[in-house]
């Protein structure tokens, strides 16, 4: 497929000081516009709770974060504690959320220019509330930022995807993260309509561990599932039918047990939270203006994220809403990418990319 043109955004030029900043459920993405994408780690932070060990006022010590921490998950001892910070794009816990972009920070001034008096822009769903914003404002702050500004997620995908967001002609985007799906109908430099669901990635493991628990009675771990829902993931039924090995525990007699999962299985396993993802596009549509759905219907659909990643899910909502599909080239880093372009408009222009 062919790279589609940066939109006019991008052109503008960034401020080497300037960070974009993807804050998700699943992973923390940061941008310079020197070094482009200089950290993509997992959200995940974990605590050594030894260093408080007799002494209630005692703070727990950060032993991992990123990789490091979620190859952890659901394999710590006592002492050790793996918190996932962020649900639903937003913050569920705070503490864990400022030690954890402390050390993102840490780990990305090596690799960028940018340093403690750095602009951040950082993307947040769109029904984020004034608490939720102001949580992600500290921990930006946290993480060394001099001012922080927000851009909401749809707009900041359909930068990312290079979509012309400032024309008049509307663009949609559906931006499937971790924990939040996002959708958008943006033009004129705006969204005009949005919606989302709680529904992502995490979700689609959940669907597919539970399943998994039913019809094999086998307990998977959520990293064995989100592996194979990326080795044969499917939004569809049909040919070629995956196939991978996955080990678990057996519900029988508790013992390691290794079956045999097909692209078939994913398929029914995650039919019900890719209802509500079409639920929500579906929604969108419905509230949109006559003129925009008419674009849409022209100009088709971008899917972003990395819920987008999951195997013929642009046939699975094509064949669903009667609207061409596709997903956007690096839909992972589209959000991140989009708020870099924004923060560079508005450096330009004298404004903040958003309050």
């Amino acid at each position: 497929m062919a790279r589609a043109k940066p939109h006019s955004f991008f052109s503008k030029r960034l401020s080497r000081q300037d960070v974009a900043l993807d804050l998700g459920t699943a992973n923390t993405l940061m941008f310079t516009a020197a070094q482009g994408i200089v950290l993509d780690e997992p959200s995940v932070v974990c605590f050594d709770r030894r260093a408080g060990a007799g002494d209630a006022k005692a703070k727990a010590t950060v032993a991992a974060v990123g990789r490091e921490a979620k190859e952890l998950l659901g394999r710590t001892p006592a002492n050790l504690e793996t918190v996932r910070p962020l649900a639903h794009g937003v913050i569920a816990d705070f503490s864990a959320a400022e030690h954890m972009m402390r050390r993102f920070a840490a780990m990305a001034r090596p690799r960028s220019r940018f340093g403690r008096r750095s602009a951040f822009t950082v993307c947040v769903p769109e029904g984020a509330t004034r608490v939720e914003r102001r949580a992600i404002r500290e921990a930006a702050f946290a993480a060394g930022a001099a001012r922080v500004s927000f851009i909401g997620e749809s707009l900041a995908s359909a930068l990312g995807a290079g979509l012309p967001v400032d024309a008049a002609t509307g663009s949609m985007v559906v931006d499937i993260g971790g924990g939040t799906t996002e959708v958008g109908i943006v033009a004129l430099g705006g969204v005009v309509c949005s919606g989302s669901v709680r529904v992502g990635g995490d979700e689609f493991d959940r669907a597919i561990v539970n399943y998994v628990r039913t019809l094999y009675d086998v307990v998977l771990g959520d990293q064995t599932a989100e592996h194979v829902k990326k080795t044969i993931g499917s939004a569809l039924h049909g040919e070629p039918v995956g196939r991978a090995r996955a080990t678990g525990r057996s519900l029988a007699d508790g013992l390691p047990r290794t079956i045999e999962i097909t692209s078939e299985d994913i398929a029914d396993a995650l039919a019900a939270p890719l209802r509500a993802v079409i639920g929500v596009v579906r929604r969108v549509i419905e509230t949109a203006p006559p003129e925009l759905v008419t674009d849409i219907a022209g100009n088709g659909i971008v899917l972003t994220g990395g819920g987008a990643l999951l195997g013929r899910l642009d046939q699975r909502l094509a064949a669903e809403l009667g609207v061409a599909v596709r997903v956007a080239d690096e839909p992972l880093t589209c959000a991140v990418r989009g708020a870099g372009a924004a923060a560079a408009f508005a450096g330009e222009h004298g404004f903040q990319a958003g309050e």
